[in-house]
């Protein structure tokens, strides 16, 4: 009876834990067929008047979606932003139109790439803050989210597949 009792009771346990495992990859923020993940930003020195705001993107549906903005309280504007190697300068730009999201893709805004810019800061950021804001989609529409704010020189890292911060 014990050897039938041992792996009833380990497929009970493997069972209960699945739930957990499946959940821990689930998207943060979701608004369509639109998932948002992590969206973080970096502590900034004080009096600074613009910041970085970056997350991961994945678009689960079947037509194309495109990031058109957004806000960030504290901040006077937000915007798309890209980053570029010209002639051995790197230059940002805005992208006037957005940044397109393509079915079944995952896009990540991260330093050093494509990012949003949060400007006209009326405070600094500090590590530890959580800051409220939204993300505007062209098609899915807006979505609440929240940005942690990590330390100034931070980068994102890999967890489990996923970007993290």
């Amino acid at each position: 009876m014990n050897r039938i009792v041992m792996p009833l009771f380990s497929l009970a346990l493997a069972a209960a834990t699945l739930p957990v495992a499946t959940t821990a990859f689930a998207a943060d923020y979701k608004v369509g067929s639109i998932e948002i993940d992590q969206p973080w930003s970096r502590a900034t020195p004080k009096g600074a008047k613009v910041a970085g705001g970056y997350l991961t993107i994945k678009n689960t549906g079947s037509a194309p979606d495109r990031l058109v903005g957004g806000t960030f309280a504290g901040a006077g504007s937000v915007s798309v932003h890209e980053m570029s190697m010209e002639g051995g300068v790197m230059k940002m730009r805005e992208m006037g139109g957005g940044l397109e999201i393509k079915p079944g893709a995952t896009v990540e805004l991260r330093p050093g790439g494509n990012h949003l810019m949060l400007m006209d800061m009326s405070r600094s950021l500090d590590k530890g803050d959580r800051v409220k804001g939204t993300l505007v989609f062209e098609k899915a529409g807006t979505v609440d989210i929240e940005y942690a704010v990590e330390a100034p020189g931070a980068t994102p890292k890999q967890q489990g597949g996923q970007a993290a911060h």
